[in-house]
């Protein structure tokens, strides 16, 4: 019954294929960085929800790879750190944070 019943439900107010793990991520890192409230959770939630409406997940596994590789030492990441492509990604991901923090905080 449950599984008739998501299927019926359209994919985008399924979240946009972002799976439950990466919303509490970015949930937990964005109020370790604003404040552990309830009322910082409601925000955190709310900007994540705003990027899943704009990005795909694919999009947003690539930025969270690009950055996650870049603080990592050596020569074999410093692609991610330098290229053209990996910057332009990171950029359109900080200034999609910037709409959704105007949106939710």
């Amino acid at each position: 019954m449950g599984t008739a019943l998501m299927a019926a439900i359209p994919a985008d107010a399924r979240g946009n294929g972002y799976p439950t793990e990466a919303r509490v991520d970015y949930v937990l890192g964005c109020m370790a960085a604003n404040g552990q409230s309830r009322l910082v959770m409601r925000k955190c939630s709310c900007s994540i929800d705003y990027i899943a409406e704009q990005m795909s997940y694919d999009d947003y596994v690539a930025v969270e790879t690009v950055k996650r590789l870049r603080l990592q030492g050596g020569e074999r990441t410093s692609i991610f750190r330098d290229s053209e492509a990996a910057n332009t990604l990171v950029d359109a991901f900080r200034r999609l944070q910037v709409q959704a923090d105007l949106e939710c905080f």
